[in-house]
């Protein structure tokens, strides 16, 4: 393999077409907390657009390389199955791009910022490595995953009142912005169930432990649609005009409608759902910074 073409690989570990879902959850709360388009805003967005996926999903396919093999849907944009041969140079590869933004992050913030860096690392990596495994126990897999999109949104809130931004601290935030935080992470677990759905028969015959694994493929995806409709009557909580965010949920709701009687046995048939749910996400990205433009307008 060419070294053009071990680069491609182990870049394409990254996710690329995720990249966005971290990076502007970032860039959008650093923004609307007050922030400017600063170096912090910058390397903020550079290390959640590539480094922070490539640590995420890099290191998933590195520890996840067995079950992947007998994974039909691996191997595309839901995932590589990553060479052994890769592997070394995978790590190395996330841990090195990763180093120099969080120790920069680290100088441009203080202790408040530091700890919701802190928390989202340790969330990426308990996600996949060994012993910690977060993705293999159940329910605990959703939360995590949740905290992986989630944490970017609040690093930013933080980032940005350490740097002189409208919100301050913590115990200054109004209802809104904690609305707005936990209607996302409604959101993110339920995506996360619904994900785990498709891969119900794979895991459990990796021995692979799973919300999907333990609750089955239908309750699961009952799980999400509560979830989904859940986040969007907590996002009804932010003042105008984010309350409009909380119509954005009811593609993902419907979405999932067709599967609502999945049994086991065909768990796989929800990859399409899977997959209209990545088309989503970029037609979600942009309503929604459509609200931040009417806020940005007053």
């Amino acid at each position: 393999m060419s070294t053009r073409s071990r680069i491609g690989t182990v870049l394409g570990s990254s996710r690329p077409l995720s990249w966005v879902n971290t990076a502007f959850p970032f860039g959008a709360a650093y923004l609307v907390a007050g922030g400017r388009l600063d170096v912090a805003f910058w390397v903020g967005c550079l290390f959640f657009l590539v480094p922070y996926n490539l640590l995420m999903y890099g290191l998933n396919d590195v520890f996840d390389y067995e079950s992947d093999l007998r994974n039909p849907r691996k191997g595309g944009a839901e995932g590589v199955v990553l060479d052994r041969g890769l592997h070394r140079a995978t790590i190395l590869a996330a841990l090195g791009s990763s180093t120099p933004f969080v120790l920069a992050l680290l100088a441009l913030g203080s202790w408040a910022g530091a700890s919701v860096l802190a928390l989202s690392l340790v969330a990426v990596v308990a996600y996949s490595a060994p012993v910690l495994r977060f993705k293999e126990r159940p329910f605990l897999d959703s939360v995590t995953s949740s905290t992986h999109f989630v944490s970017p949104a609040l690093y930013g809130l933080v980032l940005a009142g350490e740097r002189g931004g409208t919100f301050g601290d913590f115990s200054s935030w109004p209802l809104g912005v904690w609305a707005a935080l936990g209607g996302f992470f409604l959101w993110g677990m339920a995506s996360h169930a619904f994900g785990a759905v498709q891969d119900v028969r794979a895991d459990r015959e990796a021995g692979i432990g799973s919300i999907g694994t333990v609750l089955g493929a239908r309750a699961t995806t009952w799980v999400a649609l509560v979830l989904y409709l859940l986040g969007g009557v907590v996002l009804l909580a932010v003042p105008w005009p984010g309350w409009l965010t909380a119509v954005l949920v009811l593609p993902y709701a419907a979405n999932l409608v067709p599967y609502l009687g999945i049994s086991d046995s065909d768990c796989e048939r929800a990859n399409r759902g899977w997959r209209r749910f990545l088309v989503l996400n970029f037609v979600t990205g942009f309503f929604v910074t459509q609200v931040l433009i009417l806020h940005a307008l007053g």
